[in-house]
């Protein structure tokens, strides 16, 4: 019998380390060759493994949440075959994509009492306080897929009647562990908050003429057409405005303590997830008309929320759009998406009395809440692109005129 060392090979874009979000196996097991062993999560996505060799496992890095630092040994096999696997085989990336929650895996022994599901399934169980173990497994050897969860929580679990109105002490607690994408999170949230002085400015706008072409042009669609979004309009908008505002289109490297200015305009789109929050990319978001961008937005956003999403997609913008919709509130102060100097909260669009030429109108208002790197983007600066993006969105015809 000869050992073989599976190393943590590199992931890609400069990772030196991941987070272990998944074993699917465990010592002991016999595997084969191309077998999904575990997922890891960079900062980016999650990306399964699979075993270089077949064999049985002899031992594993360390247990879920634990960090592994690239070229740190991974996986320990014991196998029949002789150990000529090349370096180059260890040193290639894996395929350089999301863990698709509807693909399973190859049929192989489970865990006693663990659970088989993908880690944004673990992470949406955990969001919406459900017990894996009450959801029933479609899959090869009972594994959970996407489809057996979103039934469970379609129908609920079955219970005991209890009586109607009867009330009762609840005494339980949970303790969960901060760990996957919901740390990544964590980690950037604290840093931004703690590295970054932050500007906030909000200023109101009246988008009544915005909504009443938008509605216009989604009633010229034909039947079956994706609807234009508001984002589509702001996101077009902002572009414009980035052209004179560049300070505020910017990266801050730390590193070298320089700030990069770009011509091209990468948005950042904010999207809630069953794995928390990530930011999808609409690359070269400049190139695109509104049709292009609408229809973009739409798919990077889709991609992020079924764990679809590239690397390249959830990496490299250089300004962000945050909105929570119809739960957009009066104002917000959005965390600034570090390297970047700025990000745009969008709050929900409300009829109101407004006072125009001293007459009260009723108007679809809606706040804009930014937030600007103070040491790179005055305050003068920030307030004047988000007053030049109140003149676009409250006069609409003029996103679309020749500069």
């Amino acid at each position: 019998m000869n050992e073989y060392v599976f190393k943590l090979p590199d992931l890609g874009e400069g990772t030196v380390e991941a987070e272990i979000a998944e074993w699917m196996v465990k010592v002991g097991d016999t595997v084969a060759e191309e077998d999904p062993v575990c997922a890891m999560l960079t900062d980016k996505a999650a990306v399964e493994l699979t075993a270089p060799v077949g064999g049985r496992i002899v031992s594993v890095a360390g247990e879920e949440g634990d960090m592994v630092q690239v070229g740190a040994p991974l996986i320990v096999f014991e196998t029949d075959t002789a150990a000529t696997v090349s370096e180059a085989s260890q040193e290639a990336p894996p395929k350089d994509e999301a863990i698709d929650t509807d693909t399973h895996a190859p049929e192989r022994t489970p865990r006693p009492g663990k659970v088989q599901t993908s880690p944004s399934i673990r992470a949406r169980a955990r969001a919406a306080g459900v017990d894996l173990t009450d959801v029933a497994g479609s899959g090869p050897r009972g594994r959970i897929l996407k489809t057996d969860f979103e039934a469970y929580l379609a129908t609920g679990p079955a219970s005991d009647a209890a009586t109607p109105g009867a009330l009762s002490k609840r005494t339980g607690t949970e303790e969960i562990r901060v760990i996957g994408l919901r740390r990544k999170i964590a980690e950037r949230m604290a840093q931004a908050t703690r590295e970054i002085p932050h500007f906030s400015y909000v200023e109101e706008i009246d988008v009544t003429a915005l909504e009443s072409l938008r509605q216009h042009l989604n009633a010229k669609r034909p039947d079956g057409a994706d609807r234009l979004t508001p984002l589509a309009f702001i996101g077009l908008a902002l572009v414009r405005v980035l052209r004179d505002f560049p300070q505020c289109n910017a990266h801050y490297v730390g590193e070298r303590n320089v700030i990069v200015r770009f011509d091209a305009v990468h948005l950042g789109i904010a999207t809630q997830t069953g794995d928390g929050l990530k930011v999808p990319v609409v690359h070269h978001a400049e190139a695109l008309d509104l049709e292009g961008l609408a229809a973009e937005i739409r798919r990077v956003s889709a991609a992020a929320r079924d764990n679809t999403a590239t690397r390249e997609e959830l990496s490299g913008s250089t300004i962000t759009i945050t909105s929570l919709g119809k739960m957009g509130g009066i104002a917000s102060t959005p965390v600034i998406n570090q390297p970047e100097v700025g990000i745009i909260g969008v709050n929900k669009a409300v009829d109101r009395p407004v006072v125009v030429d001293g007459r009260v109108e009723v108007r679809r208002m809606m706040n804009l809440s930014s937030s600007f790197d103070h040491r790179f983007v005055d305050g003068y600066d920030a307030a004047a692109m988000i007053q030049a993006l109140k003149e676009l969105l409250e006069q609409p015809a003029m996103i679309f005129m020749p500069e």
